[in-house]
């Protein structure tokens, strides 16, 4: 069974910056491309990005686009997200997921299976 385990999250202001990390056990990382989603209060969770696994391409939702950036790092099985000019409409527990294509540019979460999600908070 995969397991998946977010941090790096916190209270910030707008404006304001965070780095997440995402680490997976199972080796998922280094054969699967990678994701972040993300559920506000009260709203289903969303597909926030997500990065390939040979060429690193990246897709973004429209609403992070320019402000959100995802990486990965192979050598230490870690996906992250840097969240730059962070908006009160990124709050929300965000969480890492393998990912698989849908139609018309969605990308779903490829497990059942969710780590604990890391809290990002970020005040007006």
């Amino acid at each position: 069974q995969v397991q998946l385990e977010e941090s790096g999250g916190g209270l910030v202001q707008a404006g304001g910056s965070l780095r997440l990390s995402c680490a997976a056990s199972g080796g998922i990382l280094n054969i699967s491309p990678m994701g972040w989603f993300r559920r506000a209060p009260g709203k289903e969770r969303e597909f926030v990005a997500c990065i390939s696994y040979g060429a690193g391409r990246t897709y973004y939702t429209d609403s992070v686009k320019g402000r959100f950036t995802i990486s990965r790092d192979i050598a230490n099985n870690k996906v992250y997200l840097q969240m730059n000019s962070l908006k009160p409409e990124d709050t929300a527990v965000y969480y890492c997921n393998a990912v698989v294509p849908g139609g018309a540019g969605q990308w779903f979460a490829q497990y059942d299976s969710w780590g604990p999600g890391t809290q990002v908070t970020v005040s007006s």
